[in-house]
């Protein structure tokens, strides 16, 4: 599947916009702070239906406008045509549509048009709280599980519920018993999934790791999870977050929410049994990152059995020659479908686009307006 052609309006800084892209490589050039991450954003919002810079709809509408609408149209291996659009309005409704058909929920459409964002943003992967790797693990299972999708938003109505009820002072022991009942359930299926997911990363992350840094180091993660320690075997997963909630009542009607539970799950990374952040060079933790990234790619791609579309967003700057000529090779390889690469040196990105692929399209942004270059 590929991106044939997105139609843009009042999308971040970027007034309006009719692109049509390469099914294999589109290479994007411009001044920082012109519009090449808002393209990628706005490609990735299509997928998504959601921005991967900001959380809340507040920021994707352009200044003064107030509204963003986005239209893409993407082919199939068969060769026939999805048309997708999302269209918002400053404190109404998000409408998300698939060949002129409204989704009676949102989240049916994630995870029909598969993608990965690589970004400088990522290294919060490394040096960030525990919610930026909740939010990696979270948006490869939403786009591969729809069952997981549905039980982390139910999870997480149930938590808002019963973090409200503890917040007003007025507490029920019945009443939070009754929530965490419901709880459990999708507690254990959120805490399986997660630990699979980790399992099934490590040997893809050393593969790559070891083709992006020439082998030098053993990599690999950890899940931890709060229910640890609390599920005994040959005992139902259900029964553990009851436990954990149980022992920790009277400490969340002190604190007036919820302090443990899968919301505050984890990934440790570790180079050489070292934690990366602590330990790891800047270079050990880029191609750590870089392989993180091709390990979301790779395990998308085969739960998926299509590629996802890859945005490449300013790696050039972060990355030496060396890695980044690596990198491209082993993205445009066997099993790598369409991919976006945003630079601000047009020549170097031009070169290792043209280096890899005779399929190139080359564009150019300035001030939210986006050219194409023959």
């Amino acid at each position: 599947m590929f991106l044939k052609r997105i139609l843009i309006s009042d999308f971040k800084n970027i007034p309006s916009a009719d692109i049509t892209f390469s099914p294999k490589i589109n290479s994007i050039t411009g001044n920082n702070g012109e519009g090449k991450t808002n393209l990628l954003d706005a490609i990735y919002y299509l997928s998504m239906c959601k921005s991967y810079f900001n959380s809340s709809d507040l920021y994707t509408c352009r200044w003064g406008s107030g509204e963003f609408a986005l239209n893409g149209t993407y082919v199939h291996e068969d060769c026939t045509e999805d048309m997708v659009s999302v269209s918002l309005k400053t404190g109404e409704s998000k409408y998300v549509k698939r060949n002129g058909k409204l989704y009676r929920r949102i989240s049916d459409h994630i995870g029909v048009i598969p993608i990965v964002m690589v970004s400088p943003a990522d290294t919060q992967l490394i040096n960030g709280a525990g919610e930026e790797r909740r939010k990696f693990s979270n948006a490869i299972l939403s786009q591969t599980d729809k069952e997981y999708l549905l039980r982390i938003q139910r999870y997480n109505q149930f938590l808002a519920q019963r973090n409200r009820l503890l917040k007003s002072g007025a507490v029920s022991r019945e009443l939070l018993d009754t929530i965490s009942e419901r709880m459990s359930p999708d507690a254990a299926y959120i805490y399986g999934r997660r630990k699979e997911l980790c399992t099934e990363l490590q040997d893809l992350i050393t593969l790559f790791y070891n083709k992006v840094s020439g082998g030098n180091g053993a990599v690999g993660l950890k899940y931890t999870s709060d229910l640890e320690g609390y599920i005994n075997p040959g005992e139902a997963a259900e029964q553990a977050l009851a436990a954990l909630f149980g022992e920790n009542i009277e400490r969340d009607c002190i604190l007036k929410y919820t302090s443990s539970g899968i919301q505050r799950d984890d990934i440790e990374f570790y180079i050489d049994n070292h934690h990366i952040k602590r330990y790891a060079s800047q270079g050990e933790q880029k191609s750590f990152l870089i392989s993180l990234k091709l390990a979301q790619f790779a395990l998308m791609r085969q739960l998926h059995g299509v590629s996802p579309i890859l945005l490449l967003d300013d790696l050039f700057d972060k990355l030496d020659m060396n890695r980044v000529e690596l990198l491209m090779k082993l993205v445009a390889g066997e099993g790598f479908g369409q991919i976006f690469i945003t630079d601000s040196n047009k020549v170097r990105v031009g070169q290792i686009a043209e280096s890899i692929s005779s399929e190139v399209k080359f564009f150019e942004v300035s001030d939210g307006k986006i050219y194409e270059k023959k």
